[in-house]
């Protein structure tokens, strides 16, 4: 069996470093890792606008967006197949036919689901409920199944969010496989192996990283931005003088520092820790934790170095996005072929389901194999 990736993000404004450290770091060393047969990067719109339905100016000029800060970031057209989830149409005939599969129950109970009905203020009860819950966006589950399967998916690495509906999605698999024979293949979860990038927090200190919230540093926000956010972050509200020992457990600084820090970082921005009353000398973050424990070391001390070492990441991908945004042709002709690659593939898995499912019925043999046994039946 070949090894196949599916991955990919809604198109709601541009990718944030939540997105960098939780999953696309993680498939640029997987493309590059030559493990795999076949990797595709989806551009999840038609998922987008289960919940943006009233606005798709907002997903149709966020393509471009996603799409440069996935080739910024490392994501190589020759090596990964870059595509937009509409211009699939095969995927929503597939999503159709989960829908038999599953019921309104078995959605209703997905944490993934609830967290994201709630997040948006969506609910199924009570008088709070004027506009309701879009059916699309109830079946998101179903339709990121029809994703995966579609092509054939081995591996998907996102985030510990998504490991419910991942599961959704081996359910739908077995279901399908137990009562139509052995056609679709089950998919494998892949976590982000550093604790730290499961779920990067907002720079507020929330849960959760959103646009919405406006607490994301963007893959694409200049060194002035960053370094705007980043003093303004969340630290520990326990930590009122420099000499009082500070927490680093739930300070959101440090949890950054465990995403993006690297050993030559020391070296590199030694000078961060130089200041007019003290002056420390760091070989790893460990030793930087320690002596925040032990009070003397200032938040300011701290932010200015993963400031440096946040840009120091950034920097390369802003360099190849501003080179993308002055070739905007280049980008939509890989999203074109990307889409072209994506649509033969779910074709394919789309004939062995409608096979399975015994709906192919002008496929060549299987009309002259009809005619033959009901005119048998009827004239017989």
């Amino acid at each position: 069996m070949e090894k196949i990736i599916l991955t990919g993000d809604r198109p709601t404004g541009r990718l944030h470093i939540g997105h960098y450290v939780g999953s696309l770091r993680r498939r640029v060393e997987l493309q590059n890792s030559g493990q795999f047969d076949k990797i595709f990067i989806m551009i999840a719109d038609a998922q987008a606008l289960t919940d943006n339905a009233d606005n798709p100016e907002k997903v149709r000029q966020n393509i471009i967006e996603v799409a440069m800060d996935y080739m910024a970031a490392g994501l190589d057209p020759e090596k990964s197949t870059l595509f937009i989830q509409s211009q699939v149409s095969e995927l929503t005939e597939l999503t159709f036919f989960y829908m038999n599969l599953v019921t309104v129950q078995r959605l209703q109970r997905n944490p993934t689901v609830k967290q994201e009905m709630q997040l948006r203020g969506y609910s199924d009860e009570g008088a709070d409920n004027k506009a309701g819950i879009p059916v699309g966006f109830f079946c998101y589950p179903i339709s990121q199944a029809a994703d995966i399967t579609a092509f054939k998916a081995t591996v998907v690495p996102v985030g510990e969010d998504q490991e419910p509906m991942l599961e959704q999605t081996r359910e739908i698999v077995r279901k399908f496989n137990a009562t139509y024979g052995e056609t679709l293949v089950e998919p494998e979860i892949m976590l982000p192996d550093n604790a730290a990038c499961m779920r990067l927090p907002g720079t507020d200190g929330k849960a959760k990283m959103s646009k919405s919230l406006g607490n994301c540093i963007y893959l694409s926000d200049s060194a002035e931005e960053v370094w705007n956010k980043v003093k303004g972050m969340y630290t520990d509200p326990l930590h009122l003088q420099v000499s009082d020992p500070g927490h680093v457990e739930g300070n959101t600084v440090f949890t950054y520092l465990d995403a993006f820090c690297k050993p030559e970082h020391f070296e590199k921005f030694r000078d961060c820790f130089i200041g007019k009353k003290v002056s420390f000398t760091f070989n790893s973050l460990d030793e930087v934790k320690d002596q925040y424990r032990a009070g003397g070391l200032g938040d300011m001390m701290i932010k200015k170095f993963l400031n440096e070492v946040l840009n120091d990441t950034l920097e390369p991908i802003r360099q190849r996005r501003h080179e993308l945004e002055q070739n905007i042709p280049y980008v939509y002709e890989v999203l074109r072929k990307g889409s072209e690659v994506a649509r033969a593939a779910a074709a394919e898995t789309l004939a062995d389901v409608k096979r399975a499912m015994k709906i192919n019925y002008f496929d060549p043999g299987v009309l002259d194999q009809l005619i033959q046994e009901q005119s048998q039946k009827y004239q017989g």
